[in-house]
Order: structure tokens, then sequence, then C-alpha cells
């Protein structure tokens, strides 16, 4: 189970971070607060050896920004859409995306947290090719379907819960023109999926089932590169800490912004709205989202039952 591609220290050359999240509504013997940075990127591999990095080369399609509160009773999950134009440090503002392909996960830790004032605790690089492994080792996902979509030949036809396989799914998030939002839509559909993995893992009962978990755990440890403080044995404790969580202790949402736009340059771009993030990572900083979601959570794009 101990096959985690190290990244190394991919915080060693990040300046000036925020503090640590902490919370006050839990004992100071309690767990700690943990902030996860997850990248979907198209060159896992290559972005896990630093040696085989180069300027420019790798692009990512989805990064999210993740907690783990200290109570361990949610879990959070904020998308930051790819196009959004955000200081970059050393190289002006540009497409967030644009960080990992200027500086590798260093300069990308330092972007989101310059940007939000998170601290994050792990970083995390992917690929949905990873979450086509990890669904086809859980024997498929449910997802409800707005329209019929053809994979090889086979036509899935729209309804709800209908399962897929690992291609089936692959195939579905992957799409992105016919989807009345574009990207916005896709990134609904990434989160969804997850939430559909994180369904089947609770349903299924492998959280209790030792030889199951140990199964699981094998697969994601072998599609993930993370931190070298990301080992096999604290992703065991984490799922052991979450595993009296339901779906709906899960929350998936969208970083606040206000709408599309052009660079000077003429690139399509996603504007954050920055007024409405700033309170946001306050209550994330705080470890305080539960109470800010219940207050302001219709304000936020959030993940619905049924996506486009």
């Amino acid at each position: 189970m101990n096959n985690i591609e190290s990244l190394g220290d991919p915080f060693a050359g990040v300046t000036d971070r925020p503090v640590p999240t902490t919370s006050t509504d839990v004992p100071d013997d309690a767990a700690s607060t943990i902030n996860f940075l997850v990248l979907g990127s198209d060159s896992r591999i290559s972005a896990g050896d630093p040696t085989q990095w180069t300027y420019g080369a790798q692009r990512t399609d989805t990064i999210m920004l993740v907690q783990i509160p200290a109570d361990r009773k949610h879990v959070y999950v904020m998308s930051i859409p790819r196009d959004s134009w955000v200081p970059i440090p050393d190289h002006g503002e540009a497409k967030i995306n644009a960080a990992f392909s200027y500086g590798g996960p260093p300069l990308l830790i330092q972007t989101v947290e310059d940007l939000t004032g998170v601290r994050i605790d792990h970083f995390v690089v992917t690929d949905f090719e990873s979450f086509k492994n990890i669904t086809d080792d859980l024997g498929g996902v449910v997802l409800d379907l707005k329209e019929d979509f053809t994979v090889d030949g086979v036509t899935i036809p729209a309804g709800e819960q209908q399962t897929l396989d690992g291609a089936q799914a692959l195939k579905w998030v992957r799409e992105r023109y016919s989807l009345p939002r574009g990207d916005f839509d896709r990134v609904q559909r990434q989160q969804a999926w997850m939430r559909a993995i994180a369904a089947k893992v609770r349903n299924s009962g492998v959280l209790t089932n030792p030889v199951q978990l140990t199964s699981l755990l094998t697969t994601l440890s072998s599609s993930i590169s993370a931190d070298d403080g990301l080992t096999s044995d604290v992703l065991l404790n984490l799922a052991l800490d979450l595993r009296g969580l339901s779906t709906g202790d899960i929350t998936f949402f969208t970083a606040p912004y206000s709408g599309t736009g052009r660079s000077d340059d003429g690139q399509s771009i996603v504007l954050l709205d920055d007024a409405a993030l700033a309170p946001l990572m306050e209550a994330w900083r705080n470890d305080d989202l539960g109470a800010y979601l219940g207050a302001n959570g219709s304000t936020l794009d959030r993940l619905p039952a049924v996506v486009n």
C-alpha cells in the first residue's frame, strides 16, 4: 500500500506562508484541521519527478482546495476554475493553471495561498484516468443523467441512478462543449463523480472491511503523487477518521466568481468575486465553514443533486 509517488517537499520554496488553520470549537488535544490542494494534471508522472519538469510543459484542468475540519464531521471541497485570472508571483496576472506550468507545485501552492490566505498542509497531483481506475475497483458508480450519452458505441440513457463504469464516467466528465455553462458545468461533473465515488465507498461498506479498504487505498495511493508527508499511513488514518461521514456531510462548491471576460491579450478568463471570496476564506481559515455555509450557502455555486 506504500506506493504513493513522492513529490518531496513542494513547500520548501514557498515564502510568506499563512498561519495554520485553527479551530476554537474543539479541544486542544483534538486532531488538526487539514487543508489539501488537489490538482488534476494531464502529466501526473512528470509532475511528480522534478527532474522531468520543464517550464510550460505541464497543464492542469482541475484545481480543488479541500478541508477536513478538526472535528472530522465534514469535508469541504472548493473548485477553483482553471481560467481564474489571478496574480502569480513574479509572473504578473495570468490564468491560475499557468502557475503550475510556470513553476510546478511550489508556485501553484504560493499562488493559491496568496489568493486565499489559507495554509496548505498537503499537495496532491492526480488525474481523472486515476479516478477511472478507482471507479472500476469499486464496481462502478451511480450518477443521475440529464441526457443520453454514448461511449464506444454504447448509449447510456438519461435517468436517475444509472451505473457507470470508469470509462463511461470519464467520458461524461470530460464533456464540455455541449454543456450550457461550459467549464462551470464541467467542474460540477467532476465534483459529482467524486461524490458518487464517496457514496459507493460508504454504501458498499468498504470503510468497515479491512480487506476492501486496503485494496481501495492501494489503488488510491498508486494513483497520486503527493508531498512526502502524505504517507499511506496518513491516508489510512484519515479514512478511519471519516468512516462515519455520509455524502451529505461532503460539501462541494466553486470559488465565487462574477462572470467571464477577456484579458488584455485576448484570453477567455474567469473573473473571481474578491468581495465574496474574502469572507468565505476567513471562515475557511478559522475552521468555521459550516456556520458560514449555513448562512451564506445560497450565494455560492454549490453542487446540486443533479448536474447538467
